[in-house]
């Protein structure tokens, strides 16, 4: 008997299906670029296909699959090739208008610095809790809930709330 772990066309679609638009709007957090999101997606799956490993439930294919994007993300961003070109920021938060359905708030989550998108994306619209954005960003729990109360004060004084102090 092999030792590794062959999943099916069906199982890889299962997942697809399950996960891809997460997946999608986490590389979109992180590269805030559709092309570079899409072929980051992709990727992750690919990986998916070639890795040997085992799930013990749904979350934690999930989390093993927004880790796998958010570590490829971030070499994407270290790449030479993408500090040498120009970005189309603009129509791509026009294309991501049109293929995320979301409130007015995702375009001030997307204008916020990196080191608080993501968090705040994963605590509001996914529905994580600390301990599980800690875990999945490798980043210290207490880190995450200051980097949330300091998104949230951005995020308030972008939308034109008060001045927070």
């Amino acid at each position: 008997m092999e030792d590794t772990l062959q999943r099916t066309g069906k199982e890889i679609t299962q997942i697809y299906n399950c996960h891809a638009d997460t997946i999608y709007k986490v590389c979109f957090m992180m590269l805030k670029n559709v092309v570079d999101a899409e072929e980051a997606t992709q990727t992750v799956f690919l990986k998916l296909m070639n890795a040997n490993q085992m799930f013990r439930d749904t979350e934690h294919e999930k989390a093993w699959l927004i880790v796998t994007a958010r570590n490829h993300c971030k070499n994407m961003l270290r790449h030479w090739w993408r500090r040498l070109r120009v970005t189309l920021e603009e129509s791509d938060q026009k294309q991501l208008t049109e293929e995320i359905k979301h409130d007015d708030t995702l375009d001030e989550v997307l204008s916020l610095p990196q080191k608080y998108r993501l968090p705040i994306y994963f605590y509001y619209y996914e529905g994580y809790s600390t301990k599980e954005i800690a875990d999945m960003l490798s980043i210290k729990e207490p880190t995450i809930r200051t980097r949330l109360h300091t998104g949230r004060k951005l995020l308030k004084l972008s939308i034109g709330g008060e001045r927070y102090e």
